[in-house]
């Protein structure tokens, strides 16, 4: 998904794409979770590339060999960076995120409001921390602050397919 932001700052991101897309097939679910986090993280980001002058840039997500590929250009195609991140220190944070986000998704027609709100704090605290692991593992290559963060590791958790988390590819 590729998308335009309205952000003025010449480091930020102004288009997101993946590969593959969303891990395979994603269902309605996640198609709405991604526009969502697309169109945030296009609305307001900030992307800074360790010792690069500027963009706007774009970002490409591919999944290859258990490994995530952030690969940056400029709006005009030229390289940027290309970083391997392994996913290894975010799989217990990405196991996590999931089971409580399904939580919530089968809880929600027959849970209380206070109970939900539960499930959703405990939602956020995963969020955050996996957010404040991403800026750290990122820190020597490309500068993101919290909400740049959150969204990305939205979108990391969305490409991510379940099998890998538990270990089968």
């Amino acid at each position: 998904m590729t998308g335009t932001s309205t952000t003025s700052s010449r480091f930020r991101l102004s288009a997101v794409s993946f590969d593959p897309p969303l891990g395979g097939r994603p269902d309605a679910t996640q198609k709405c979770e991604q526009a969502a986090a697309v169109f945030d993280l296009l609305d307001n980001n900030r992307f800074a590339p360790v010792e690069h002058g500027g963009g706007p840039y774009r970002l490409r997500l591919t999944l290859v060999d258990k490994r995530l590929v952030i690969s940056v250009t400029t709006e005009n195609g030229a390289p940027v960076l290309r970083h391997h991140l392994s996913l290894t220190s975010f799989r217990r944070l990405l196991k996590d995120y999931r089971i409580v986000c399904e939580s919530f998704a089968n809880a929600e027609a027959r849970l209380t409001p206070d109970r939900l709100e539960a499930i959703d704090m405990g939602r956020r605290a995963i969020h955050d921390e996996a957010s404040a692991l991403l800026i750290q593992r990122l820190e020597s290559k490309i500068g993101i602050d919290q909400a740049t963060a959150r969204r990305l590791f939205t979108l990391i958790h969305l490409l991510v397919p379940q099998q890998l988390l538990e270990g089968v590819i």
